[in-house]
């Protein structure tokens, strides 16, 4: 754990907390924001691209087979719960479970730089199951709003097909599935061309995203009273179960030590930048005091500090 929490990317992360807290003028340009989610997008493309294509299909299929499986079964039963336990409405249940289903890019970042300061070994074609969970859980989530959607709303619902158009052609979803296919192509020779600006200075970059991330989730910090204690409890129990479950099926498809503590990662993960752009226009009912408070402000933080060397050690122990 101290390993973990011991890192510039970590301490930075928290270092964002306590600026936010003590009300400190710190804050990054708009501009250089996105500049950094752009430029990480693309490094996890590109590498996982590249060595996705030196992988043979025999090991690729399993765990993306478990990998689909976990982002659309995973919203089912958070609505489920959400609206029977935790009495929200169905827009909320829907947002909530839309979030939950989805994976983090940056939660992925961090736990690849985890096991890379650590040397543990881990399959190089992560980063393509990071692809294929990220949409699927968020058009489930705001399919089950529609479905329990009284008939007089559901006139005035934007289209799934204009919601599906606009998560691909957002820039999450381009540039990961873009430079994946780039990364896949380009080969040896392409992909030593830039591996000195998306290779090494990859940390780098990640302390300085998860700093500002540490500025957002300070400040998100005061909603937490907003979601109740019944919020707060599933966005840190939750991502344990889902944890868990999500490295038993990656031991049973053939995973290492160091690929299913990732694939648990991603199912622990709760997306804040593509599901809340999709929730804002697909379900603008729903109150983002909820979805984005349990995301970014409850089980992003606890991820980062406390999940990832509690993840390696419960998937030495399924390992074992």
């Amino acid at each position: 754990m101290l390993s973990s929490i011991l890192t510039p990317m970590v301490l930075a992360f928290l270092l964002g907390i306590i600026a936010s807290r003590v009300k400190s003028d710190l804050k990054f340009p708009d501009s250089l924001y996105q500049s950094l989610t752009i430029y990480l997008l693309i490094a996890i493309g590109l590498k996982g691209g590249h060595k996705l294509a030196l992988a043979n299909f025999s090991e690729v299929w399993q765990p993306a087979l478990v990998a689909v499986g976990l982002c659309c079964t995973i919203p089912l039963w958070t609505y489920g719960l959400m609206r029977k336990v935790g009495k929200f409405d169905v827009p909320n249940a829907a947002a909530l479970a839309a979030h939950y289903g989805s994976v983090s890019a940056v939660t992925f970042s961090a736990a690849l730089a985890f096991h890379d300061t650590l040397k543990i070994p881990y399959e190089g074609f992560m980063p393509s199951l990071l692809a294929m969970m990220e949409i699927p859980a968020i058009l489930i989530g705001i399919s089950l709003a529609r479905i329990n959607a009284p008939v007089t709303q559901q006139q005035d619902q934007v289209p799934l097909k204009e919601v599906a158009r606009e998560l691909l052609a957002g820039k999450s979803s381009l540039l990961l599935i873009g430079f994946l296919t780039i990364g896949f192509f380009v080969g040896d020779t392409g992909w030593d061309q830039v591996a000195p600006l998306f290779d090494a200075p990859f940390k780098g970059v990640l302390t300085l995203f998860l700093l500002e991330a540490g500025l957002v989730a300070g400040r998100k910090l005061s909603d937490l009273k907003k979601g109740g204690v019944f919020l707060i409890g599933f966005g840190i129990i939750f991502p344990i179960i889902h944890a868990t479950i999500g490295i038993t099926l990656a031991h049973w498809a053939g995973l290492g030590l160091g690929g299913a503590t990732i694939l648990g990662v991603l199912a622990s993960s709760a997306s804040y930048i593509a599901a809340p752009a999709a929730c804002r226009v697909a379900l603008p009912e729903a109150n983002p005091s909820y979805y984005l408070t349990a995301a970014l402000a409850i089980t992003f933080p606890f991820n980062i500090t406390l999940g990832l060397p509690l993840y390696h050690e419960i998937a030495k122990l399924i390992i074992s």
